[in-house]
């Protein structure tokens, strides 16, 4: 199996917006620690939570997430 880098600017995006990792993990259905660990690059999330966080930023998958080139 392939292992790929993911990086993403879940964090950013989320501050610049003005919304608490809470109010997005309620938003979402998901855990504080869930979000944190995304933003951390600990935690890759499903392709379901990748698309169900773009829809709430109303972006595109690759606008925050993005494939790192090995």
């Amino acid at each position: 199996m392939v292992e790929c880098k993911i990086r993403n600017r879940l964090g950013e995006i989320r501050r610049r917006r003005g919304i608490t990792q809470e109010e997005l993990a309620k938003a979402l259905g998901v855990s504080r620690q869930t979000i944190i660990a995304i933003e951390k690059g600990k935690y890759k999330p499903s392709l379901c939570l990748a698309l169900k966080i773009a829809r709430f930023f109303n972006l595109k998958v690759e606008d925050i997430f993005k494939l790192e080139d090995l």
